[in-house]
């Protein structure tokens, strides 16, 4: 008599689980690879608006604005870095925009330092300081 040679349901129950935490650790491991770009994408906008303002606005004004209003306040980059990754532009106001503009020492408009910082999503948050 010949005997069939098959999987056993022990077998088979053991690959179907075995898959089941490869799937779940690639979707964990997916999760977190889109968070690190977008923090990276955070990185980006932030270190463009701070040389926007150094090499751009300040060499050209001497001063520093006191709020970045428009597109237009730092024509020297993408306007769509200016949009954070939930879709908010650091001029909206009464919205949670990750990017944040802090002026300081103004006087009539025109300040002397400022702060650039964005929260991150797996690392701490990113700040630039004025050079000037």
């Amino acid at each position: 008599m010949k005997t069939k040679k098959a999987f056993t349901m022990l077998e088979l129950m053991i690959c179907v689980i075995i898959s089941g935490i490869f799937v779940v650790l690639f979707f964990i491991q997916q999760r977190n690879i889109d968070a690190m770009k977008r923090d990276e994408r955070r990185k980006t906008a932030i270190n463009a608006m701070y040389y926007a303002l150094e090499e751009g606005y300040y060499a050209q004004k001497g001063y520093y604005p006191e709020r970045i209003e428009s597109p237009e306040t730092l024509p020297w980059i993408d306007p769509n870095l200016f949009t954070d990754t939930n879709g908010y532009n650091i001029w909206a106001k009464g919205v949670d925009c990750e990017y944040v503009y802090e002026p300081a020492n103004c006087e009539n408009g025109q300040c002397q330092e400022y702060v650039l910082r964005s929260r991150m999503e797996k690392e701490e948050e990113f700040v630039k300081n004025s050079r000037n």
